[in-house]
Formats: structure tokens, sequence, C-alpha cells
């Protein structure tokens, strides 16, 4: 069996944890590396996909939870909080705030009243929602993950109609949500409300070849859209790799998305960065280094892409590659 994990973000940020595991695993293995690229973008490669169109991440969210896209027109609408920073507003994602599954629902019924003629939400999960459009809306915008922090304006500046459409549509969102009473208990309360949406990864549903992956583990909705729409095994992350094991077949490429780092790392949390590592140690990487030694797993790979699409492959035999010494992960960046 071959075990390739993505683990975006490890190498981002100095930690003082060390991890033995997986720091033996980047030793022993033979290393390859190319231009540095978003997770998303390595998935949309991976997967056969056009990498310089727009990855339609509404309808592959839309796939991942079990729906149909058929020829509609997708797209994400996440619910973000925008914070007034003196004259710009600052990109604050779900990531960052506790939103009830119950809070989600009314907002999106509201939401759904408003704009019946125009998109229809979805929340699948409490900070991720998708929204099929009436008519076809083409523009790009980054993740309000990848967003945060940043000014608004210049992570989703679109121009000509379709800029117009969205500053009418999201200023429409933007009053219906500042008045709902879930936004004025949470004011109430002190916590940050949802005054806006966050529409990125329009598209219809694309045309994905097969799956080079036999199986596809992951959290993130795109990584599973992708699977399902390529005719792979799909579920999601298991919390330890003793658990995925034990479902795994004995043979061919299956891939695991590790991507517990990026919430940390966008919202400059170091803290829960450094735990997020240590428990990546303890629940994967040290039960895959053992199964590799026991030849339960055949080859580990590990790939970085965020650090120059790094790359490191391992097989049982290269363990023995001693005089190859373990270094900490802050001396890949």
């Amino acid at each position: 069996m071959h075990c390739e994990l993505i683990v975006p973000g490890l190498f981002a940020e100095p930690s003082a944890m060390r991890a033995p595991a997986l720091e033996l695993l980047l030793a022993r293995g033979r290393s390859a590396s190319t231009e540095s690229t978003s997770p998303e973008t390595w998935l949309q490669q991976a997967f056969g996909l056009d990498e310089d169109a727009a990855l339609p991440a509404g309808a592959l969210t839309h796939a991942a939870a079990g729906g149909e896209p058929g020829e509609h027109w997708w797209g994400r609408a996440d619910p973000v909080h925008l914070r007034l920073m003196r004259d710009r507003l600052v990109v604050v994602p779900a990531a960052a705030f506790a939103l009830s599954s119950d809070e989600a629902q009314a907002l999106v019924e509201a939401l759904n009243r408003h704009f019946a003629d125009q998109l229809a939400l979805t929340p699948l999960e409490a900070g991720r929602w998708c929204a099929r459009l009436e008519r076809p809306f083409a523009f790009n915008a980054v993740s309000p993950l990848e967003a945060a922090g940043r000014d608004a304006d210049l992570a989703q500046r679109i121009g000509g109609e379709n800029g117009k459409h969205l500053a009418s549509l999201l200023n429409e969102a933007q009053m219906l949500l500042h008045a709902h009473p879930v936004n004025l208990a949470r004011e109430a309360r002190g916590e940050p409300q949802v005054n806006s949406l966050w529409l990125w990864g329009v598209g219809p549903a694309p045309r994905v070849p097969p799956s080079p992956w036999q199986s596809v583990c992951a959290d993130d909705p795109i990584a599973l859209g992708l699977a399902r729409l390529a005719g792979a095994r799909h579920r999601r992350l298991p919390a330890r790799a003793d658990t995925w094991l034990e479902a795994a077949p004995e043979d061919g490429r299956h891939l695991v998305l590790l991507d517990a780092l990026r919430a940390p790392l966008a919202l400059g949390h170091s803290a829960a960065y450094s735990e997020s590592i240590a428990a990546l140690e303890s629940d994967w990487f040290a039960p895959l280094l053992a199964a590799l030694r026991a030849g339960r797993v055949g080859m580990v790979t590990v790939h970085v892409p965020d650090c120059e699409s790094a790359s490191f492959e391992t097989i049982r035999s290269d363990l023995r590659r001693f005089w190859r010494r373990p270094r900490a992960l802050e001396k890949y960046a």
C-alpha cells in the first residue's frame, strides 16, 4: 500500500515542537520539489483538471455532501465577519469564531427567503455554505481562510457587470444579516456577527478523469468532491492513522489530506499551530512509521504543496539509511 499525505503549512512557521517520527520519514526518504502552490491548486493538478481554470469549490462541496450538481452553477457562500479597521474591512473567516448549526440554519433560511430568485443557500456545515446560482456568474476569489486578515476589497475585487451584481447582492445580504435576531444575540454576547457572505469557487461541476487513488480521506469537501466525481472511495478523516489503516485496503494508492495546520496558520495562532504539529505526530506520523517498519504500508509520501511543493517518498529499506540524520521541521522552510 502507498499512503500519500498532503500536509499544507508543515514548514510555514518555526515551532519548538519536535516530531521524531515525521522528522525520520523526511530525513530518510527521497525528496523532490517544484513551484510552491496552494493545496487547492495541488488537488486540481493531481486530479487532472485545468490548473488555469477557476476551481469550482461550490459544486465540489455539494458533490461531497452527496448532492448532484447537474448543469447548475454553484459557489461557496461562506459566512464571514467583516471587521472595520480604520479605513478598511478585514476578513474574519468562520474558522475564527464559533457558529452553531442552529444559528447557521436560521441565517440561511432568512437569506433564502430574500434571494429566492437569485441563489439558493445550503448550510452543509455551520461554517461552510453552498449556493446554487440562478445564472452563470464567473469570477475568481480566494477562499475566506486564504483571505483571513486581508482587506476584503482586495481579496474579492471584481470588475465589470459581475462586480456590480456581486456588490449589490452582498450589500443586500449584509443589511439583512445586520438586523437578524441571531446576530443581535451574538452582538449582545460579545461574539462576532455573521455580517457578510464570502462568495468564491463559482462554476459548474467539472468533468474529472478517473482517480489515480483508490481512496481519499479528508475533512475538506473539495478533496472529497473531487474523489467522488473521479470514482474513488472517499470518507471523512478519522482521528488517527490506526483507524484509517483498519479500513484501508492492502494495496493501491491512497490519499489523505491532513490540513489541521491551515486554520491556526492563517489566523496567526502560534500555540495552536504547535499543538496541531504535536497531534499530527502522535496520531498520524508515529503510527504510519510503525506500519512502514512492520510492512503494513509499503511507501509513505509526504506532500507539502505550499513549500515549493516539497515531496518526501519513503519506503521501508530507506529507514536503514542511518547516516541521514533527522532535523527540525523549521530547517526545511
